[in-house]
């Protein structure tokens, strides 16, 4: 579906800027967003907009796997000397429906060391960079190729529950979340509403939940909301609609989550086939999307960008507390008044 221009912006204030030193307009450790000099977690206007453009520029059958090349990565160029850099990125990881590989590698400047950071959902490049003197640059990218599976809605949902037992795997999927306050008064009281008129299915069951987000939420873009203030207010974009749907699934019992691609989000929740036996270490069910904002897909996803990340409570160790979405990031303590010029990339090649 074609997404309005602005919604790439909503993730700029998830990102975090900071830097500190002799002079510095920030104190130390302090973060700043950079929504003003970027867009959706710090990538550019431009090249997410160039994204969209590209996936936007001619029909795809998406019924057959999407074949995608990105480039991801950080620059950086410093009017002033500064010490103790860390520059981190998100960058796509395989999922059931997605296969990475790593086409080209471009790692040049006083980096002290490059390494990949594996999250709950999400993966991360670490940048470490110890000192860069004034005039210094530094270039850190990845060239990847994405395959992208078309997910087909499964023919037959009779025999998929909730499951049992929760396991371990799946608790972090459930209850609160930044921005998905599961347990809102308001929340909880649509959430009664619906068990006591539920359907036998689970499967019905999490689709009626699916019909009254759409039916009782309006899309209209603005600042990121609560999950109950897009239901108290019934507006809302895709992360809001996306929010109050995981929202009642978890009220529900349901495992939910948040899906990130470029420019967009979308649900999946979690069902097993009744009396199924997980082998060791893995899941018996499946996880199923949804399209709570856009043209409706309930069960089945057909969709050409990549998975960027899954999951909507991270914990990553630049945070003190547990963020929605795993957003670029940078810091450093400087030695004059001026500021390193960053920019992070992720844009189709």
């Amino acid at each position: 579906m074609t997404q309005p221009k602005n919604l790439i912006n909503r993730r700029a204030c998830l990102s975090s800027f900071a830097c500190s030193g002799v002079g510095a307009f920030v104190a130390a450790g302090a973060a700043m967003p950079i929504g003003r000099a970027f867009g959706q977690d710090g990538v550019s206007d431009a090249q997410s907009g160039a994204a969209q453009e590209a996936v936007a520029a001619a029909p795809l059958d998406l019924t057959k796997p999407q074949t995608t090349r990105w480039r991801l990565g950080v620059n950086i160029d410093t009017p002033v000397t500064f010490t103790s850099g860390l520059a981190t990125f998100p960058v796509f990881m395989d999922w059931p429906e997605q296969t990475v590989s790593i086409v080209n590698r471009t790692v040049e400047g006083r980096v002290g060391n490059v390494a990949v950071r594996e999250l709950d959902g999400a993966r991360q490049v670490v940048v470490a960079i110890p000192r860069l003197t004034s005039s210094g640059t530094i270039q850190v990218e990845l060239e990847m190729e994405v395959v992208r599976q078309p997910i087909i809605a499964p023919a037959e949902t009779d025999d998929l529950i909730v499951p049992v037992r929760m396991p371990r795997e799946l608790r972090s999927y459930m209850g609160n979340s930044p921005m998905i306050d599961a347990g809102h008064p308001a929340i909880r009281a649509l959430s009664r509403e619906l068990a006591a008129d539920a359907p036998e299915s689970s499967w019905e069951q999490v689709r009626q939940i699916y019909d009254v987000v759409r039916d009782k939420v309006r899309y209209e873009e603005g600042p990121i909301r609560e999950a109950s203030d897009a239901l108290k207010t019934g507006v809302g974009d895709c992360e809001d609609m996306t929010s109050l749907f995981v929202a009642l699934c978890r009220n529900a019992g349901i495992p939910a989550r948040m899906v990130w691609i470029p420019g967009h989000c979308y649900p999946e929740f979690y069902l097993e086939p009744k009396d199924a036996k997980a082998e060791r270490g893995e899941l018996a069910g499946t996880w199923y999307p949804c399209q709570a904002a856009g043209t409706e897909q309930f069960g089945g996803m057909l969709e050409s960008r990549p998975v960027l990340q899954k999951g909507d409570r991270f914990r990553v160790p630049e945070q003190r507390t547990p963020v929605r979405y795993v957003a670029e990031f940078f810091r450093c303590d400087r030695q004059g008044s001026k500021a390193p010029r960053v920019e992070f990339v992720r844009k189709p090649v």
